[in-house]
């Protein structure tokens, strides 16, 4: 660990902290129909859109509305984009004459940017034309994203809210989220990446000559635009195979700092809406609190491994951390954050390989998909809040008071909805990653024996379940088995949590609020961080530890000892 490094993390850090206020405020101002800068510009817009959709913007609707809109949409992007895919072979922008994708890798391809996730079983300069990269993932990119916002407003007015039957309206937050936040960001964002030199174009791939004499074939494209939204919207699918360490999405210092700061911007900004929309923005803070102690915390123990390097390499009198698997440009540390910070906000994007990072500083990514944190955009506060109410539940019990929360009794009925959402992604993680590990179709994609080939498969499915997309990328996902299986299990991360979520803000919005009294448990201060921090690590301990002992710690010891597989 050096100072250089420890100075590059902190400036991320620190620009996300100055951010949080002022986005928060706009964001705010967007999804309470304020008037904003852009009010002039695109409210027509906003209306017509309305108009065209039959959607009126007063018109609210009941949680069980609500959630049916979201499936209804959420379907219907998965049928556009799977169709595209079978049918690319067949329409224009394809200049490399791309076929259809394979029925399996369709169908994966197509839950994975419908659920926000952007795992990705398949290169994408070699495998996707023009038309299905811009109309089909790109435009999943935002609309995904803005459907996980979607849900973050809904239980936010849960909270907000007393005695009223309705949480809002599906279709306004979708259509404020992409019109007013997410397209702006993303012109601006794409002009700055094209002016550092990221492609934006529909030309042909470009043959070239080598110096030893040899033929390559340089891909290109309409990169930029998807490079911005792809972090923006905590999305992650990279253009290139090789994501974000490749010199066309990530050509420069700036751009790599450019793309941290859009996985961050939006996510931590929505702890400051929250605050705000409850009336007290420290309860704000205290979310983005929870949120800066576990980034911290994975941070440090990542630097430290990669830095630290393989103890057999330093007997043998190598000296330095681990560089296997990283862009030269970046280094260990620029490496290190990027894999905290794109796990912990589930974004999935990568400027290094995780397969190949030291096994606990592997377990750090991993363990963020397996435990609420930052998550995708959106959904990473639902996802905390969940924990929240089940610390609150717990403190509760301990004292003997009916559990309360921003004015709010915490019953049987939220308690067992955030049972459900947590399970069920945990569900998937364990059960699939169970059967890959012992059916031959599981096997047969396995690089790496011993336990960190257990890895490679806990990772996927902790990456599937938990909508983020990044992988130890040793593992050969493009085959019908894990094709089918990631697929559901990205289903099921989804909509098991979201569902439950949105019945929860239902439950809580038709609540009468309750006056704070000398019994109600405090939540803003260092004792309920500690408190909300202390349950979710216990939780995801007692979940993912015994799985984490088979993978990455065992690994550990392993290579301590000198022993290899």
């Amino acid at each position: 660990m050096t100072f250089n490094g420890l100075l590059q993390i902190a400036i991320l850090f620190g620009i996300t902290i100055l951010l949080v206020k002022p986005v928060g405020g706009y964001l705010t101002c967007v999804f309470t129909g304020e008037r904003t800068f852009l009010s002039s510009l695109l409210a027509p817009i906003e209306r017509s859109l309305y108009k065209l959709a039959g959607t009126y913007e007063r018109e609210e609707q009941h949680w069980t509305a609500y959630a049916a809109s979201l499936l209804m949409f959420s379907i219907a992007g998965f049928v556009f984009l799977y169709v595209l895919q079978r049918l690319q072979g067949m329409l224009p922008f394809n200049p490399a004459n791309m076929q259809a994708v394979e029925p399996t890798s369709s169908f994966n391809t197509a839950v994975s940017f419908m659920t926000n996730t952007n795992w990705q079983g398949y290169g994408g300069e070699s495998t996707m034309s023009y038309l299905t990269q811009m109309a089909g993932i790109t435009v999943q990119n935002f609309v995904s994203a803005a459907t996980g916002i979607a849900g973050a407003m809904a239980i936010t007015r849960g909270f907000a809210r007393s005695s009223s039957p309705t949480i809002g309206n599906f279709w306004v937050d979708l259509t404020r989220a992409t019109l007013y936040v997410l397209l702006p960001i993303c012109i601006v964002g794409t002009l700055v990446l094209v002016w550092q030199g990221v492609p934006q174009n529909l030309n042909d791939y470009t043959a070239v000559t080598t110096l030893e004499g040899a033929q390559q074939v340089i891909a290109q494209g309409p990169v930029a635009s998807q490079m911005i939204i792809k972090h923006l919207g905590t999305n992650g699918g990279g253009f290139f195979n090789a994501n974000s360490s490749h010199p066309f999405e990530n050509p420069t210092a700036l751009t790599n700092l450019i793309h941290l700061l859009s996985i961050f911007v939006i996510s931590t900004a929505m702890t400051n809406v929250f605050g705000r929309m409850v009336g007290n923005q420290r309860q704000g803070w205290m979310l983005f609190a929870v949120f800066a102690v576990l980034v911290a915390l994975g941070t440090s123990v990542l630097y430290w491994a990669e830095s630290t390097g393989n103890p057999l390499m330093q007997a043998l009198g190598v000296v330095g951390g681990n560089m296997e698997g990283k862009e030269a440009r970046f280094g260990i540390a620029l490496s290190s954050l990027f894999s905290e910070v794109t796990t912990a906000a589930s974004t999935g994007a990568v400027n290094n390989m995780h397969d190949s990072l030291m096994p606990l500083g592997g377990l750090v990514p991993m363990f963020n998909m397996q435990i609420p944190n930052l998550g995708g955009i959106g959904a990473g506060i639902y996802g905390m809040l969940l924990f929240f109410m089940l610390a609150i539940f717990i403190a509760g019990l301990m004292v003997g008071r009916t559990p309360e929360y921003l004015g709010k009794k915490i019953e049987a009925k939220e308690v067992k909805m955030s049972l459900l959402a947590t399970l069920g992604p945990s569900l998937a993680i364990l059960g699939f990653a169970a059967l890959a590990v012992v059916l031959p179709q599981g096997l047969s994609s396995i690089q790496d024996a011993g336990p960190h080939g257990f890895s490679e498969v806990l990772y996927a499915y902790s990456s599937g379940a938990n909508n983020n997309g990044s992988a130890f990328a040793g593992l050969n996902a493009n085959t019908p088995f894990y094709n089918l299986t990631v697929g559901f299990a990205m289903l099921m991360g989804r909509f098991l949590l979201i569902v439950p979520v949105l019945a929860i803000a239902g439950s809580l919005a038709a609540k009468k609020t309750v006056p704070v009294t000398a019994g109600t448990l405090p939540t803003t201060g260092a004792l309920f961080v500690g408190l909300v921090f202390g349950v979710t690590m216990i939780v995801g301990g007692l979940t993912f530890f015994p799985a984490l002992a088979l993978g990455p710690v065992v690994e550990h010891f392993s290579l301590l000892s000198g022993k290899l597989f």
